[in-house]
């Protein structure tokens, strides 16, 4: 790989990239479904994959996001991070600093955070550790890389939640629901010059800073025509199955409706009232 095209390749990651690599291989084994379950909207996705369907949703979702940020930021998304399968969502560098981005999809669920806890429906999770232990690595390989000290924010980024409530700021990273993301980015005071961006974002978008190993060459168009594919089987049966609990009640009352009328025949035919 010349040094020319070695830049490009962490900028041409798609957000969720990981996660739909995952998803894919997973759903790959799922056996497909037979006419009947088609026939009433079972999902094509098992317990195992649902999460990473979410997930991809979530950050896909971001991503489109983080598109309304200027040209002045460098947006990466699924960042590969040391010698396994772990990634960081999406890593912002522009003049407000340098962020990990952390990407949640808890759609339709409360959550509730204070000083260390995260709560989501009422059940404790690891969003705050993660994310302040995603910003302190990441500052440490840029940090490395740049050749100077670099200052990294985590951010835990809630999607879609019934409800966000921040009951006291947390602790060493930030909460913010996905459709305050550009207003919260947007408000804050710069921090970093001109020069400063450029050089961290030059160490941010090389491979070698983050990873040993560079991330295998993924086939992106065929990625996301598959995932498209699953996305609209599952709309389908969602949908499907919509109908089904609207059209089943609807039947019942016209079988019941049939019923009342066939039975004053009946009576009527006997010489009843």
């Amino acid at each position: 790989m010349g040094a020319d095209a070695t830049p490009l390749l962490l900028g041409e990651r798609v957000p969720g990239q990981a996660v739909l690599e995952e998803l894919m291989a997973l759903q790959s084994r799922v056996p497909p479904r037979n006419w009947l379950q088609r026939v009433f909207g079972a999902s094509p996705l098992r317990p195992e994959t649902i999460t990473w369907y979410k997930g991809a949703l979530g950050e896909i979702a971001v991503g489109q996001i983080l598109e309304g940020l200027g040209p002045e930021w460098l947006v990466l998304h699924a960042v590969p991070v040391g010698t396994g399968s772990a990634d960081i969502d999406h890593v912002l560098v522009g003049p407000a600093g340098v962020f990990t981005l952390n990407t949640k999809n808890h759609s339709g669920q409360p959550v509730w955070v204070a000083g260390r806890a995260l709560l989501v429906a009422g059940k404790r999770t690891r969003h705050l550790l993660c994310s302040a232990h995603e910003a302190a690595r990441a500052a440490k390989l840029l940090s490395t890389a740049a050749g100077f000290p670099v200052e990294v924010t985590g951010v835990v980024v809630i999607v879609n939640p019934k409800k966000l409530t921040i009951k006291s700021r947390p602790e060493r990273v930030a909460v913010v629901r996905e459709a305050r993301l550009l207003a919260w980015l947007r408000q804050l005071q710069p921090v970093l010059g001109t020069e400063q961006v450029a050089q961290i974002a030059q160490a941010a978008v090389r491979p070698g800073t983050w990873c040993r190993q560079p991330p295998a060459t993924t086939d992106l168009p065929a990625l996301q025509r598959s995932f498209t594919a699953l996305r609209l089987l599952v709309d389908q049966a969602r949908r499907r199955q919509a109908a089904w609990a609207l059209g089943v009640p609807a039947i019942g009352l016209v079988m019941l409706a049939n019923s009342a009328q066939w039975g004053a025949a009946i009576l009527q035919g006997l010489g009843g009232p």
